[in-house]
């Protein structure tokens, strides 16, 4: 079973054939011991100073930008005592934010440090000063922009596109596992959500339940509110899903449109499933053919990832293209109608799928299939990016490392795609 039906089954059944329950086991298994949250000790957690989290500041050199967050008491003079420690390790504090506790405040800080400094005697000096449960981590540009801009900017992405919920709450709050539970879970978790040390359960727009998790660091009632301001907004202003479309000609001389689809497409998407033979079915959920309609109401919510969607002159859809937020990972699926296959639409939709997850700061995508599902694994290579393959009970997982790399963007209106 592919990894989107177990995503969406997730939300649907309560209990899974026996067979499906072993095959997700084992890859979220697989996933959890490659992708995860803790930061290593001392400074390695950080990204090397080679790397893009490093920034050196214009005209500083050897420079290194941290965010860190420290607890201190709720007096007077606790912030002084811990800026005088910082200025006497020549580190400058860019900004300050205060998350007040009941007995103490969590402060949180962007300093520019010399290169040279240890994290380490930066933890030890600020220990001294008064402050305990320090972390730090390395920082770069994206920090020096304050709270309240930031968090305008992800209202705004959000009331835009309801698919940028899952993404605004992960640039809100850092490196967070969010995952949706089912509706049942909703009774458990009162109108205000609940905040439990890492993590926090909010009542998701849809009726179930956003968990979100941080281990490597507790959240603070500040960051809850925000959250859950974030969540309501959502919630207030209901599904939506950016339209327009591009036209876009085929080598055979069809024009087709590539748009953003949602669950309004329902029925066209039921229509297309029955244009479909048993082997494409099978080939792209790995289940029985009957179950695929149960599952589409689920890939098509903008709650849970974006949609693309392939649609004729006449407006018949004839190809779809998912990718989904699946906890901390980001999975593509295609399907194309058979009559329409073998003439670059998966290929196409495949490369703006992988192009939103590079420009939402994805690392990966992967994707669930066969071996014998050639137009899949041809699609994946034609990305020309790092892949990994991997073999998990007969299916096929294949990942592609974005890294960076440059994807497939958006063609000219009316330039032709597939083979002449």
């Amino acid at each position: 079973m592919s990894r989107d039906m177990s995503h969406a089954a997730h939300h649907t059944e309560q209990n899974p054939p026996a067979p499906r329950r072993k095959a997700v086991a084992n890859l979220w298994t697989r996933w959890s011991r490659r992708h995860g949250h803790a930061p290593p000790p001392d400074d390695a957690g950080a990204r090397p100073p080679s790397e893009a989290g490093a920034e050196v500041a214009p005209g500083i050199e050897d420079s290194v930008l941290w965010r860190m967050r420290t607890t201190v008491r709720d007096e007077p003079g606790s912030l002084a005592a811990l800026c005088t420690a910082l200025a006497g390790l020549r580190v400058d504090i860019l900004s300050l934010q205060t998350h007040p506790l009941a007995d103490g405040t969590v402060d949180e800080f962007l300093l520019r440090a010399p290169g040279a400094l240890a994290v380490a005697d930066l933890r030890g000096a600020v220990t001294a000063a008064g402050g305990s449960a320090t972390w730090c981590e390395r920082a770069d540009a994206h920090d020096l922009v304050d709270a309240p801009t930031r968090v305008l900017g992800l209202a705004t992405r959000t009331a835009v596109d309801a698919a940028e919920l899952p993404l605004a709450l992960r640039q809100l709050l850092g490196r967070c596992t969010i995952r949706s539970l089912p509706a049942p879970a909703a009774a458990e978790v009162p109108a205000e959500g609940v905040l439990e040390e890492t993590g926090m359960r909010l009542r998701a727009p849809e009726g179930g339940v956003l968990s979100i998790e941080r281990p490597y660091l507790p959240f603070t009632p500040t960051e809850f509110a925000r959250a859950r301001a974030l969540v309501e907004l959502d919630a207030r202003l209901g599904p939506r899903v950016p339209r327009g479309q591009d036209v876009l000609t085929l080598s055979a001389g069809d024009d087709i449109t590539v748009g953003r689809a949602g669950t309004g497409d329902l029925e066209a998407a039921k229509a297309m499933h029955g244009r479909c033979s048993a082997e494409t079915l099978r080939l792209r959920y790995h289940g029985p053919v009957g179950d695929a309609d149960r599952y589409l109401n689920h890939l098509l919510s903008p709650r849970y990832g974006r949609t693309l969607a392939v649609r004729t002159a006449t407006g018949r859809m004839v190809g779809l293209g998912h990718l989904l937020w699946d906890g901390d990972e980001t999975e593509v699926a295609l399907l194309v109608e058979d009559a329409w296959q073998r003439r670059g639409i998966g290929a196409e939709l495949l490369g703006r799928l992988v192009t939103m997850a590079a420009e939402t700061g994805c690392e990966s995508v992967y994707a669930v299939t066969q071996a014998s599902n050639t137009g899949m694994v041809t699609a994946m290579r034609g990305l020309d990016l790092p892949l990994d393959y991997q073999i998990e009970e007969g299916t096929l997982v294949i990942t592609a490392r974005l890294d960076g790399a440059p994807v497939a963007g958006r063609r000219p209106r009316g330039e032709r795609i597939g083979r002449e």
